[in-house]
């Protein structure tokens, strides 16, 4: 039985990767782009069975060619900049081609596990799957939303007429290992990270949006957690849904920055700090907010995952203060 990553080089596919091959799973055909090349290197201590471009991937499955055991279809890949201004490629990357995909797994009967966005809600306080809440900002976030839309008429709301498992993860604001090629796009604990060991400061937005300093709430979630969760989907075939997966409890930069510096400052035999003495000694660099994200930024995120619950799923998430700890650790060891 096989199974098929897209986006198998990126931040979320590598890591669904190297779990499966924990799981001792090999037969993994790996879906992606690599005009950026070092992508590559998240692959490196994965086991696969086959590489195909994206392209070539999507005419083998236009042309009927694909056919076999295949255990899932995990529809990973995307452009997930939100701050891309170019709404055709915006559009034929994560909706049309997304399309495709779906209708072919819809017709062969094949399990499809695909990557949405918690960025369909906007700026909206109420982040339930329901399209009452939906309301994205930017070309990204809109792209998420109309493929979830095309997917819920295709196959009902409640996916009851769906053929086989169709599950959509509402991802947000997902943080940890393999995620260092995406450069600008990273976590902030990336970005944290890399800011105090270069300088000895992490630089945080000041307040904006009737937020005080570094006071923005998003909802962190560790790729450790992200994973788990696309594994119980593939154990439970029985499950279909648009599903969010967050922790339910957001946090504020400033808990970001606080865990990092204090992750770093514990690997280095030292004492942890707490907010107030970051503040006062300036390690935490208070920056002004951009213009540029004046109206496309989520100021607070935090997801209802009562639907996920519903579904069985009863581990518990990650803190920011755990989650972080642990990537740092692996940051620090890569460093």
């Amino acid at each position: 039985m096989t199974y098929i990553v897209t986006g198998a080089a990126g931040f979320i596919g590598s890591n669904i990767i190297k779990a499966l091959n924990m799981r001792g799973i090999r037969d993994i055909v790996a879906v992606d782009n690599l005009t950026k090349a070092d992508k590559f290197k998240n692959l490196v201590d994965c086991e696969i069975v086959e590489y195909v471009d994206k392209k070539d991937f999507l005419s083998v499955v236009e042309s009927g060619e694909l056919s076999g055991d295949i255990s899932a279809l995990i529809h990973q890949g995307a452009c997930s900049d939100t701050m891309e201004t170019d709404g055709r490629y915006m559009m034929e990357n994560n909706y049309r081609y997304s399309l495709s995909l779906f209708d072919w797994a819809l017709e062969e009967g094949v399990p499809f596990i695909y990557a949405s966005s918690a960025a369909v809600y906007g700026d909206g306080k109420t982040f339930k799957e329901s399209r009452e809440y939906e309301a994205p900002m930017n070309v990204y976030g809109y792209s998420k939303f109309l493929f979830d839309q095309a997917v819920r008429a295709r196959v009902g709301n409640n996916f009851d007429d769906a053929p086989t498992q169709i599950v959509g993860f509402r991802y947000f604001n997902v943080y940890g290992e393999r995620e260092s090629h995406k450069g600008r796009m990273a976590s902030v604990a990336f970005h944290f990270f890399n800011q105090y060991r270069a300088t000895g400061k992490v630089r945080v937005f000041a307040g904006s949006d009737g937020y005080a300093d570094g006071e923005q709430q998003r909802d962190f979630v560790s790729v450790e957690d992200v994973v788990k969760v696309n594994l119980y989907f593939l154990d439970h075939s029985e499950l279909s849904g648009i599903f969010n997966l967050g922790t339910g409890r957001c946090q504020t930069f400033n808990d970001a920055a606080v865990a990092t510096v204090n992750a770093c400052l514990a690997l280095d035999g030292k004492p942890a700090q707490t907010l107030a003495e970051m503040q006062q000694s300036g390690v935490i660099d208070y920056i002004p907010f951009p213009e540029a994200l004046t109206g496309k930024y989520q100021s607070f995120t935090e997801a209802d995952v009562g639907r996920l619950r519903a579904s069985g799923y009863a581990a518990p998430f990650l803190t920011v203060e755990k989650g972080v700890t642990n990537y740092i650790s692996t940051l620090a060891c890569l460093a």
